[in-house]
């Protein structure tokens, strides 16, 4: 390359005759040579390509403590993209923000024999903040992404970036096979850290054999893992999350500092204090509003009663914003700005609900818990920081037992008292002046989550019907719906409803969603009016019906190979039916099908037919499922569980003609 570094800056023709006297090889020069081939997909194991929509080729990353408050992650990712399905992974996003910077973004794509078709240009990096696409922000959380995907498959990308992270709290979490239908054909961890700064992991679902290799270079202790060959997961049925059953390591510190705030999470206890002393003396109120608070509770009976007006207060008076600005991640907006402005993120509205209580004399504890209706608790043994929302916790006593309330201080319309599948059924970490403790957030079982329906199913002679179905849904039950009802209006609520009606033919001629009154569980009542035409059509003098019109539990299919993952049922329920089949006039139940009682593991179910004095017949049904996890073994019998429930759902009335 030296020769054309001197002859670029010459016109051509005047090179010309220097040119003419240079040997030929020297003319090679004057090209840069292509890029040797590599990751041909080829070179992947024929029993990694098998089943599979990518394969990854390497994941190597590298965390670098460099001090209690700051720390490096550099990323190398290769991912082969087999089939469309896959397409997904020829993109590829990384976050930051004010305590997080990224170093370098870069991309290459290859195709199907390794050779690059395309280097991935500044240009074509775009950054995007998270208010962007709408919603209620305040946040520097932006997102540098990158899209490589090709028209054809197979087709290979390669990423690598650099995160310098003065946010200690959190260390980054290695789980090279995160999705369904990626398998790993090679991955590695190394994490050095400082020997003042000790390592705190611990490693998930490794395979057997792996082991971590720890090794000390000067004053740095050296952590290394890899995998290699895994084939693609697949999610199965009545599976857990695949996050919890592919390998992972998860990483925190020891000790951590963010922007000053020096800190331990060696334990609950020391976390908590942590942020508990990060958010005190930021509960202070107005005079006005702590006046209005004392006018609100005079009168007020007990201490229930008050938290409930100063609750019904809050949620008349304040809303809801996303705050993520550097340390207001974790530090709260003062009670008092609050007060004025009437906004605040879950961790300033449950702040200043504390307040609020304690100007109306009850003392209330915030609490950081995981929240997500399909997330799952807390990894009780590995203290860290696994939260991303704040709640409210105040201790009440009632006939000398402990008689806790929970309070969700970011919702306008939720139940007093209420945390449901978002909060509920998990751990949280209570703030204490004498630092953190991790307590129960409230159970809901099957004695809460219930659906009640009831059915009347009027016949007609020709084979057409009418029915009128009541459903009352509580608990866990009703977190939908409950959604639903205050965030759709009547025309959307309707045709969700509709559309997901599992009848062949049938026109909704009423519709209403309201909530139950006040109880101490919320609860949603759906009515609907059906017309179903052609819906039980006489063969000769019969006419065949099966009375369970909207609870059909369906059949699980049959598991593919040998089961891999536990049998989970993550929410206990109770379901009880009842349909009263009114006939028309000359007709008679000939034949009822006969009871059913299932009693399992995985739950109850019963199901019986009578015919009553009045000549309607009524179908009684009653399915409990219960909560927990269960070996893989188990599998086989909840499938049998499942399908003898299908067929006794589907189990018919023969009515007979009596008159001609």
């Amino acid at each position: 390359m030296r020769y054309y570094s001197i002859l670029r800056n010459y016109p051509v023709k005047a090179l010309l005759p220097l040119l003419a006297t240079l040997p030929l090889s020297s003319f090679l020069l004057l090209r840069p040579a292509a890029p040797e081939p590599k990751y041909a997909v080829s070179d992947i194991p024929a029993a990694l390509r098998e089943g599979t929509h990518a394969v990854l080729r390497a994941d190597d990353e590298v965390v670098t403590v460099k001090s209690a408050s700051r720390l490096v992650h550099t990323v190398h990712r290769v991912i082969t993209v087999l089939d469309p399905a896959g397409d997904d992974f020829g993109r590829h996003s990384v976050g930051y923000d004010a305590l997080n910077t990224i170093t370098y973004l870069r991309g290459a794509v290859y195709d199907a024999n390794g050779r690059q078709l395309h280097q991935l240009r500044a240009a074509e990096i775009h950054d995007q903040g998270q208010g962007d696409a709408g919603g209620s922000f305040m946040t520097d959380v932006r997102v540098r992404y990158a899209d490589l995907r090709q028209p054809q498959t197979p087709y290979t990308v390669e990423f690598d970036y650099e995160i310098v992270s003065d946010n200690t709290l959190f260390y980054p979490e290695w789980q090279p096979q995160e999705e369904e239908g990626l398998a790993v054909q090679a991955a590695s961890l190394r994490v050095s850290t400082p020997a003042t700064l000790p390592l705190r992991y611990q490693e998930r679902q490794l395979p057997a054999g792996t082991a971590v290799a720890h090794t000390t270079a000067g004053s740095q202790e050296v952590y290394q893992w890899q995998l290699a060959n895994l084939p693609a997961a697949d999610e199965e049925d009545a599976a857990p999350p695949l996050a919890d059953l592919t390998p992972a390591v998860v990483l925190a510190p020891g000790t951590f500092e963010v922007q000053g705030h020096k800190g331990t999470c060696a334990s609950w206890q020391s976390l908590g204090q942590w942020s508990y002393e990060l958010n005190a003396g930021r509960d202070q109120l107005p005079p006005a509003t702590v006046a209005k608070v004392a006018a609100l509770v005079k009168d007020a009976p007990d201490a229930r009663t008050r938290v409930q007006r100063v609750y019904e207060m809050l949620q008349g008076s304040t809303r809801y914003i996303s705050v993520q600005l550097g340390l207001g991640g974790w530090q709260t907006f003062p009670a008092s700005a609050v007060a004025s402005s009437g906004y605040g993120d879950c961790k300033a509205l449950s702040n200043y609900t504390k307040a609020l209580l304690a100007a109306a004399g009850v003392p209330a504890y915030m609490a950081l818990v995981g929240a997500g209706s399909d997330r799952g608790d807390l990894r009780v043994d590995f203290p860290s920081s696994q939260f991303n929302h704040a709640i409210l916790c105040v201790p009440l006593a009632k006939g000398g037992r402990p008689d806790t309330l929970w309070l969700e201080c970011t919702s306008q319309t939720e139940a007093f008292g209420y945390m449901g599948s978002f909060t509920g059924n998990r751990h949280a970490l209570l703030l204490t002046p004498d630092g953190g403790k991790l307590v129960a957030t409230p159970r809901y079982g099957a004695a809460e989550n219930r659906r009640e329906r009831r059915i009347d199913l009027f016949l007609d002679a020709v084979g057409g019907a009418t029915a009128t179905a009541r459903t009352l849904r509580t608990g866990q039950e009703q977190d939908f719906y409950a959604q639903l009802l205050h965030e759709l209006g009547p025309a959307e609520q309707k045709k969700y409803v509709t559309d997901r009606l599992q009848l062949p033919t049938f026109t909704l001629t009423k519709f209403n969603l309201a909530a139950k009154p006040a109880g101490r569980l919320p609860g949603v009542v759906e009515t609907l009016g059906l017309t179903l035409p052609g819906f039980a059509v006489p063969s000769g003098k019969r006419v065949f019906i099966s009375p369970n019109l909207l609870s059909r539990l369906p059949a699980l299919p049959a598991q593919i190979g040998e089961r891999q993952a536990a049998v989970w049922l993550p929410r206990a329920s109770l379901h009880a039916d009842t349909v009263r089949l009114h006939l028309p006039a000359g007709f008679r139940a000939e034949t009822l099908p006969a009871a059913v009682q299932l009693s399992t593991a995985y739950g109850t179910y019963a199901s019986h037919y009578i015919s009553l004095p009045d000549g309607t017949v009524q179908y009684i049904r009653r399915l409990e499922l219960k909560r927990g996890q269960l070996p893989r073994t188990a599998y086989a019998g909840y499938l049998d569980f499942r399908r003898k429930i299908s067929t006794a759902d589907k189990a018919q009335v023969v009515l007979l003609k009596t008159e001609s």
